[in-house]
């Protein structure tokens, strides 16, 4: 098993606001670890941003993983970041996706340090 630590970036998400943008896919054959998620806020105001896990693998438990909110309309202020995942980790599975949105259209600059294990 190898693995691969990876930076994923998208600047000025999500391109309509009020829709998810995927930000990361888990690839085929592969488990990820995400080490941590930084959202920063580009716009001239405050905005909300929203982060959510989609799943559709199933779990160890009687039911199937769900789409889950990490965060949900969080306020960043005009030239502020956010670190989602502060202290802690998050295992995602094959074709698991991380997604952001954002209170305005392309407002949000995201930066996802992950370790996918192969």
């Amino acid at each position: 098993m190898a693995n691969t630590f990876k930076v994923v970036t998208n600047d000025a998400m999500p391109t309509s606001s009020g829709t998810p943008l995927a930000l990361y896919t888990v690839p085929g054959s592969t488990t990820t670890v995400v080490l941590g998620l930084i959202l920063a806020n580009v716009h001239s105001a405050s905005v909300t941003a929203s982060v959510k896990l989609t799943s559709s693998t199933a779990g160890s438990n009687p039911n199937s993983n769900a789409d889950v909110w990490l965060v949900k309309d969080v306020s960043i202020p005009v030239g502020s970041s956010l670190e989602v995942l502060s202290g802690s980790k998050v295992v995602l599975q094959t074709t698991d996706d991380i997604l952001i949105d954002c209170s305005v259209t392309a407002k949000i600059d995201a930066a996802l340090s992950v370790m996918e294990i192969t």
